[in-house]
């Protein structure tokens, strides 16, 4: 089970849609014909899912629907979140032997990125803790297409924020936005049209003054994008919080793990890093089918 002070993560994602998206990728994987899962039959085996680099597990649900679409039993010996070292059984998973390598590359690939992710993503959430930093460390919505689901729950696993989840979740208005309207407050003006009292608004800025005009059109977050960590961005957040406090502010623009503690500031609540999903490292996990 995948825990999250208490509550099981698994129960975000809705059983239909993991279904359909696992069927989706199966059937990427095998258009027509199994030619391997006819050399080897039917055979009852068992396979062993092996850990064998280091970090944060990530993936089960993705994982077990898998195998519970091609028709395997998995018996789970860690749960998503446990720190694993090699080499260590993670799972066993049990059916026709065909059925077994049918979900094998489809799971592994799967699991490999997602524990990639949580094991970077619990590498930030650990800096940030060492240093007190009390503000949140978010993925962007920069996932890969058709994979968004698993990256964005393998950041949940690693312990930072999801951002937005799509773009239905906030209004974020950037730069293209705001040279389309004419200027920051006409496009915060027209969001709120449409954004209601239930939808929080966020403006990119590049500039303490157009930060100062976001906040003051209604914005409830500041983006500042790509400015320098340290006096730079310290100033303009207090500038910012000094006006208006019940804004968050957020820091976004090239942070990477080994900058990310240059940008920790009492007045920053968001670092946002498209890191995160982009530039993680997948770890290393195989499917041995046990020999006779």
């Amino acid at each position: 089970m995948t825990t999250c002070k208490g509550k099981d993560l698994g129960g975000l994602l809705l059983p239909a849609s993991l279904k359909a998206q696992i069927q989706l990728w199966l059937k990427e994987d095998v258009p027509s014909f199994d030619y391997g899962g006819f050399v080897v039959g039917d055979e009852i085996k068992e396979a062993k899912l092996l850990g064998k680099s280091p970090g944060i597990l990530a993936g089960r649900p993705f994982f077990q629907a898998v195998f519970d679409e091609v028709g395997c039993e998995v018996e789970w010996l860690k749960s998503d979140g446990d720190t694993i070292a090699p080499i260590c059984v993670v799972a066993k998973v049990r059916g026709p032997v065909r059925r077994i390598l049918l979900g094998e590359r489809l799971g592994l690939n799967i699991i490999t990125r997602a524990s990639g992710i949580a094991s970077q993503a619990s590498r930030l959430r650990a800096l940030a803790t060492k240093a007190g930093w009390k503000g949140q460390v978010a993925g962007t919505r920069k996932t890969t297409p058709g994979f968004r689901s698993v990256e964005k729950y393998a950041l949940l696993v690693g312990g930072v924020s999801t951002h937005r989840m799509d773009l239905s979740a906030m209004v974020m208005l950037k730069d293209n936005h705001v040279w389309s309207t004419g200027s920051i407050t006409k496009s915060v003006k027209s969001a709120q049209r449409v954004a209601g009292f239930s939808t929080m608004i966020e403006v990119e800025c590049r500039s303490v003054e157009e930060a100062l005009e976001a906040a003051t059109a209604g914005a409830q977050i500041i983006m500042l994008d790509n400015f320098k960590p340290g006096k730079e961005l310290f100033d303009a957040a207090a500038a910012v919080k000094a006006k208006f406090p019940h804004v968050k502010i957020e820091a976004s623009g090239g942070i990477r793990e080994h900058t990310v503690a240059s940008y920790f500031n009492e007045n920053i609540d968001v670092l946002s890093m498209g890191a995160l999903t982009q530039g993680y490292g997948a770890l290393d996990f195989s499917l041995k089918i046990t020999r006779d």
